[in-house]
């Protein structure tokens, strides 16, 4: 009888679809390169600036890989540029991929912990005869360069050893200008692959280090530097962006001729993240936080981590969307309703329901006696009866959204207009029996009464009503709010695509703010329990989900207890197109 397939579960489908695992795989069987050795990965973030969703699947693959094979994985600060580089972007570093859910445990390094050993190493390449000091300008090497027929070339690559020696230590000793020189490897200038065209290692920078001060003048470029501390840390598996795989030789040149007594690192790529209507380009997030486009690194419309989450965007649904993209080995862009539905699924099954009205119009339930007032239990997620309920007061005077309310209806219309009969939520039935106006001709009060015998919602007579079930707060009891309503920063789905300026493609309407918003008064409460948290910025805010209008969260910047502000996280709809 013929066995049955078994059948494999959706982790192990995704796993197969993954060839980054299958290399790992493939590397610790039997025969492999690493066999009897435990997986190492590593994630070099340079701190130069805040982690945004791209790094997010870089991290989630780094860590991720580790975790799957019980491995390691290192944190290392790619800190051998000094230009840009902060303890301010450390620290931030840290405390989102802590945030996401990750840790390196002890395993936690600088490139500039290196730079020791990376001069040491160059001071060998150079008495191997593979490194050389090179005088040429900028302008000198690009005409220098040569092309797919043409050979590069440069009129120092013949420097006698100890000449190169006796430069190179001027070099560190900063008695050479910056960008007098630059120390060269020596591999080959005919190569079809321009990066080994006697690439760069080394150049000189009289500039401040955020760690090391002024101890250096000299600094290894990004190319030689990385190899060398992946093998110094025992790295197994370099994981990094397509862009670098035409740089791959140049990586395992670096390994096979410096002394580093270990097997040699196994890189391998895979494919950026892609989003619509969105900039990865850490220099483009740099500009439109000092020129003032956004409010900053944390701004809710950047892509950051710090801005998706002060957006309200949980740990959970940012790597539940690295996980549904994938491992690609070719680019591709991924719609940002993606990103949004991974956060609807989550938020949807966690957050608590609330009432809040974001457009507010009077809404008077004129049958309803004067000073009285009543208590309703409503769910606090119909999805999860375990989230209990919460207390909320009904009154004569409440408010309801504008748009809840027409005098004349449209085709299909069941909201509120003169005879038509709805639900409040939770509470009764009611009939609208007019409006009043102002001088302008526009609606301030909506008027209605209310059948005593349909307390929470159902008629004693059983009559169906065909009306919808309309959110509202309590006038008597609610409090102001202000809300802030996100869309895409860029209007153009490609805002970094050729020939483009991104500044142009910014969306005027991607912030609105609306203030003398309505909201339960226990929101006070929660935001007064926020108050008191410690990191209020490294954390998740409290979000609901507005009943009808979307899931919002406190933000956890400028909200309090004393002026509640929520930003909204994402709407209710679902706009991905599968």
């Amino acid at each position: 009888m013929e066995e049955k397939p078994v059948e494999k579960t959706e982790e192990e489908i995704n796993l197969n679809r993954n060839f980054i695992y299958n290399f790992i795989e493939e590397d610790i069987a039997p025969g492999g390169q690493f066999e009897g050795k435990t997986v190492h990965t590593r994630f070099p973030p340079e701190p130069n600036g805040y982690l945004h969703i791209g790094h997010c699947k870089a991290i989630c693959i780094d860590f991720g890989m580790a975790e799957k094979f019980n491995g390691l994985c290192n944190l290392r600060m790619d800190d051998t540029n000094p230009a840009k580089e902060d303890t301010e972007y450390v620290d931030a570093i840290k405390q989102d991929i802590h945030w996401l859910g990750f840790d390196w445990g002890d395993r936690f390094y600088y490139g500039s912990d290196y730079f020791e050993k990376d001069y040491e190493f160059a001071v060998e390449l150079i008495k191997k005869g593979l490194a050389y000091v090179c005088e040429l300008t900028p302008e000198q090497f690009k005409e220098y360069r040569g092309d797919a027929q043409t050979p590069a070339r440069s009129p120092y690559r013949d420097r006698p050893i100890e000449e190169n020696l006796a430069l190179f230590e001027k070099m560190k000793n900063g008695e050479i200008e910056e960008g007098k020189m630059t120390l060269r490897a020596k591999i080959d200038l005919a190569s079809g692959n321009f990066n080994m065209r006697d690439p760069v290692i080394y150049r000189i920078r009289h500039i401040n280090h955020h760690r090391q001060g002024t101890k250096w003048c000299i600094y290894p470029m990004y190319d030689f530097a990385h190899p060398i501390q992946d093998a110094l840390e025992g790295i197994t598996h370099s994981l990094c962006s397509l862009e670098f795989e035409d740089h791959r030789p140049l990586y395992n040149w670096v390994v096979s001729n410096v002394s580093i007594p270990y097997y040699k690192p196994r890189q391998i790529e895979f494919a950026r993240l892609g989003i619509d209507h969105t900039v990865m380009s850490k220099r483009k997030l740099r500009q439109l936080v000092e020129e003032k486009y956004v409010s900053g690194w944390d701004d809710p419309r950047m892509p950051t981590l710090c801005g998706l989450r002060r957006r309200g965007y949980t740990a959970k649904s940012i790597r539940n969307f690295c996980d549904s993209i994938g491992v690609a080995k070719s680019a591709n862009t991924i719609e940002f309703a993606e990103l949004e539905r991974c956060l609807r699924d989550d938020l949807n099954t966690t957050a608590e329901r609330t009432m809040a009205v974001l457009h507010p119009v009077k809404l008077t339930v004129t049958n309803y006696p004067e000073g009285k007032s009543e208590t309703f239990e409503v769910e606090n997620n119909p999805l999860d009866p375990s989230q209990g309920t919460h207390t909320i007061t009904f009154s004569r005077n409440l408010w309801i959204e504008e748009d809840d309310f027409l005098e004349e209806p449209i085709p299909k219309y069941k909201r509120m207009y003169p005879g038509n009969e709805v639900r409040l939520k939770g509470t009764y039935l009611v009939t609208c029996t007019g409006c009043v106006k102002d001088e302008s001709g526009k609606v301030v009060e909506v008027l209605c009464e209310y059948d005593p015998e349909s307390r929470g919602g159902n008629p004693a007579d059983g009559r169906k009503v065909k009306g919808a079930t309309i959110h509202w707060v309590d006038a008597e009891t609610c409090v102001d709010a202000e809300v802030r309503l996100y869309e895409n920063l860029f209007n153009d789905p490609n805002p970094d695509g050729p020939d483009k300026n991104f500044l142009e493609a910014l969306n005027p309407e991607s912030l609105i703010v609306l203030n003398g918003c309505k909201v339960e008064r226990s929101m006070v409460d929660v935001a007064k329990e926020f108050d008191q948290r410690e990191n209020r910025t490294g954390t998740n805010a409290p979000t609901f989900q507005f009943m009808r209008v979307g899931f919002f969260c406190l933000d956890n910047k400028d909200s309090s207890a004393d002026h509640l502000v929520f930003n909204r996280s994402v709407l209710l709809r679902d706009g991905f197109k599968k």
